[in-house]
């Protein structure tokens, strides 16, 4: 097999490209007393009240052991809080609190900025293309893993 130039490998662009929206959503949500980590679960939470970790870190796209501690530090701050399930006694039920609620809505007006400046740099057919393209890096990228 021959070798590729960097700059002519897919993935080190989208590397990059994921590197630089990391780093302007952490810069961004600093203010808010969050990590990007910290907002990704808070946007999950209010989006799905109730969730089990489990679950919440496939959302997130983190392990088990990360998501909880993610949870750990925002249940410290009092931003969120953790129930025993009604039946299922060995799962906690995650609900944002009133401050968690108030803390995801200022993260998410400075995260949502980030996402519309982005998109704001296309067309309505180059976001769809991208978007599209993206997904197919996925299914691809899927594929690749499965059949190792």
């Amino acid at each position: 097999m021959t070798s590729m130039p960097a700059s002519e490998r897919l993935g080190s662009h989208l590397k990059l490209a994921e590197q630089a929206l990391m780093a302007t959503k952490a810069a961004v949500l600093k203010p808010a007393g969050v990590t990007v980590a910290q907002y990704s679960a808070l946007l999950h939470l209010s989006e799905n009240p109730g969730i089990s970790a489990a679950a919440l870190a496939r959302l997130c796209g983190v392990t088990p052991p990360t998501i909880n501690t993610i949870l750990n530090n925002l249940q410290d701050r009092g931003l969120i809080e953790r129930t025993p399930h009604e039946w299922h006694r060995n799962v906690l039920e995650t609900r944002l609190t009133d401050p968690g609620r108030e803390v995801m809505a200022d993260a998410d007006a400075r995260a949502v900025r980030v996402e519309r400046a982005l998109a704001a740099e296309f067309t309505d057919g180059e976001r769809e293309a991208l978007v599209g393209l993206l997904g197919r890096c996925v299914e691809v990228l899927d594929k690749e893993r499965r059949e190792r």
